[in-house]
């Protein structure tokens, strides 16, 4: 067994292993996108009564996105660990940063949503 080969072997857990995060990132998408198309049907009689049926569907989208930007995440973080340069660090620091901040401002979008979605139901009379 030669020196490169931990280093090779290596390299190869961390390819593998940041396809998978990237794969699960893309299912999550089209999992998310599955789920919310389930929103989007007509509505029934009940659901007519609210008001925004829209709400429920950018609520699960989000959610599924905020996953996949987490995979995302973990898969460049996985990919820099194999391959440490210093054009490498640079790069994570910077995309990590972009996605931290796009799901921390997602989080608070959903969470408003929800908050509104949550607030008429509240003051409706009860039958």
């Amino acid at each position: 067994m030669t020196a490169e080969a931990p280093e090779q072997l290596l390299a190869l857990a961390a390819g593998t292993l940041r396809l998978v995060l990237e794969a699960l990132s893309v299912g999550a998408v089209l999992l998310g996108l599955l789920a919310t198309l389930r929103h989007c049907r007509p509505p029934t009689r009940s659901a007519r009564m609210a008001l925004r049926p829209s709400a429920g569907a950018r609520i699960t989208f989000g959610s599924w996105l905020s996953l996949a930007l987490e995979f995302q995440l973990g898969a460049d973080i996985v990919a820099t660990t194999a391959s440490p340069s210093r054009d490498n660090l640079i790069q994570l620091a910077v995309v990590a940063v972009i996605r931290t901040f796009l799901n921390v401002f997602l989080a608070r979008e959903l969470e408003a949503e929800m908050r509104f979605e949550r607030e008429p139901r509240q003051e409706a009379p009860q039958p």
